[in-house]
């Protein structure tokens, strides 16, 4: 069997220039980085042809089975452009962290892939690096504007910009910086999170164009003064010199898939730590060249698509058409209790039992407004009864699920799927509506998604936490979102506890403000902002061969 690799180079794609053109984008606003891959000039892209109807591809949650949300949305795109509707993509760019970590590369898999498949999962082009350089300048900033004085009186202690880096580093996440004398700086504790949980690249999706990237820049909130004020990186004049990094990497990229479907693959926030869409701007690119746009959010619908409408639509102004909730039987049986190496045995009851996880995502985003369909992707080892037992299941909860076999066949093994969602975009069904109003405090907000969402009892915040949040509502703040950081393989903060679970705490160990992205962190449980590597990870699998080809990148 081909490895998703080697169906990648196989492929023959065309000339990024004639996918541009193909979607009307003028030369003039086509920047290429060699053959296959382009930044595209927002500004210069012409006339919209109207409004694209938006399709938001969501999943249950994730577990080591897999659920294949990338390789759907991709699929799902294919399948619309192969009956004859003009589809675009619109999707996160892939981290190194999880690419050299657990999960691997993000670009779909099978025949359903973004390409080149390589170079989107390695350094692509050079927007996370850029990311990672505005976050760290700033870092630096700081430090040297204590060392020459501190006119602004921070106080050291105070300090809550840390830095970040896009690998998995356990070692790094708390640290004791700036030893070694007066020359050094000022000791102090501090420690790096990884470069997709950065505010930064939050600012870089959510921002409207580069006028507004700098204006979100210089509201990065960094540290505080002796008095208790905040200090911004405006304050610091560091954002003018950020955006001067990130004025190339705030344009979307465009490639294609295997079968030439454009797609624009830019910014990156994890779904479990930040709010885990792609760039607003790549997305209202998308609606305004295609008359469907397939996007995705991160992980399970419980972070991801809560995110997506209650973060970026209500930012951005985006009203979704309809959703695609993604399972597999292999995950379903999962979170109905069967061990990994027990999958292949046909069990309808284990089904049943872990059903009750799709189905809460069913009533979550159907709660948003959205109308949904369940896209089973179909592995071989699937028994028809139990497929028939998860279209029972979704046809109980009002909606309609249907078997995708794309990863093996491409758009033409999720035509079906595409002929429903079509349909249910086309109907004008939806009537989204995020889940809280602006003016609710933030406390509240943040119970509101634990309740609703998540089916919590209640919250525990500690009293610091509470007064924090009081303080962020003083100070004009209490207008935002909340952007909930718990572990993705559960509804609850306890990654064991799977399928749907309900009467738990969810236990909130610390908040962060955004002020520049726009919103609240709330850090749920045992989750860190910068992941570990696992026993083995998938870098102890990567080699260039004797014709200089990399393998091992999945």
């Amino acid at each position: 069997m081909q490895t998703d690799i080697e169906i990648s180079r196989a492929a023959t794609l065309r000339p990024i220039g004639e996918v541009a053109a193909r979607l009307g984008i003028p030369d003039g606003a086509v920047e290429s980085y060699g053959r296959y891959k382009a930044k595209i000039d927002p500004g210069a892209i012409g006339v919209p042809r109207g409004r694209g109807k938006l399709i938001l591809v969501t999943a249950i949650n994730p577990t080591p089975a897999g659920e294949g949300k990338t390789t759907t949305s991709i699929g799902l795109a294919d399948a619309l452009t192969l009956t004859g509707r003009r589809a675009v993509l619109a999707l996160r760019e892939p981290s190194l962290g999880p690419c050299f970590g657990t999960k691997g590369g993000a670009t779909g898999g099978g025949r359903a892939q973004v390409a080149p498949m390589e170079e989107i999962n390695l350094h692509f082009t050079g927007d996370f690096h850029a990311v990672t350089a505005a976050h760290n300048l700033l870092a630096a900033m700081i430090d040297n504007h204590v060392h020459w004085g501190n006119t602004l009186d921070i106080d050291v202690r105070r300090v809550t910009w840390r830095r970040v880096l896009d690998v998995n580093d356990r070692a790094l996440r708390r640290i004791v910086q700036s030893l070694g004398g007066a020359a050094e700086g000022f000791p102090r504790e501090s420690g790096f999170d990884i470069t997709v949980a950065s505010e930064v690249m939050a600012i870089l999706c959510l921002a409207r164009d580069l006028d507004d990237l700098q204006d979100r820049l210089g509201r990065i909130v960094v540290a505080s003064t002796r008095d208790r004020r905040p200090v911004t990186a405006r304050d610091l004049k560091a954002d003018g010199a950020m955006a001067v990094l990130l004025r190339g990497a705030i344009k979307p990229n465009l490639v294609q898939t295997l079968e030439g479907t454009p797609a624009f693959v830019h910014g990156g926030p994890f779904a479990n730590i930040a709010h885990g869409c792609n760039s607003v701007i790549a997305t209202r690119a998308a609606m305004a060249l295609g008359d469907y746009v397939v996007t995705e959010a991160g992980f399970g619908a419980d972070l991801g698509a809560e995110k997506f409408f209650d973060i970026k639509c209500r930012q951005a102004g985006l009203s979704p058409d309809a959703a695609v909730i993604v399972a597999t039987v292999r995950a379903l049986k999962m979170n109905g209790g069967v061990a990994k190496g027990d999958l292949g045995h046909e069990d309808v009851g284990a089904v049943q039992r872990g059903a009750a996880n799709l189905r809460r995502h069913l009533e979550n985003v159907r709660s948003f407004g959205v109308p949904a369909v369940v896209a089973i992707n179909g592995f071989d080892a699937d028994t028809t009864a139990e497929l028939d037992s998860v279209r029972e299941l979704a046809r109980a909860a009002g909606s309609e699920a249907i078997v995708c076999r794309h990863w093996a066949e491409g758009g033409a093994g999720a035509v079906e799927l595409a002929e429903a969602v079509a349909a249910l975009a086309d109907g004008g069904a939806a009537r989204f509506a995020p889940l809280y109003p602006d003016e609710m405090p933030l406390f509240d907000k943040i119970e509101r998604v634990a309740k609703r969402i998540y089916r919590a009892r209640d919250v525990d915040a500690s009293p610091v936490i509470r007064r924090q949040l009081a303080t962020w509502e003083a100070a004009g703040h209490g207008g935002l979102p909340v952007c909930m950081a718990k572990t993705q393989y559960s509804f609850s903060a306890d990654p064991g506890l799977v399928g749907a679970p309900t009467g738990f705490t969810l236990p909130v160990r610390e908040v962060r403000l955004a002020a520049g992205a726009g919103f609240v962190v709330a850090i749920c449980g045992d989750l860190m902002t910068m992941p570990g590597l696992p026993r083995v990870p998938a870098a102890e699998g990567m080699r260039l061969n004797a014709a200089g080809e990399i393998e091992g990148l999945s």
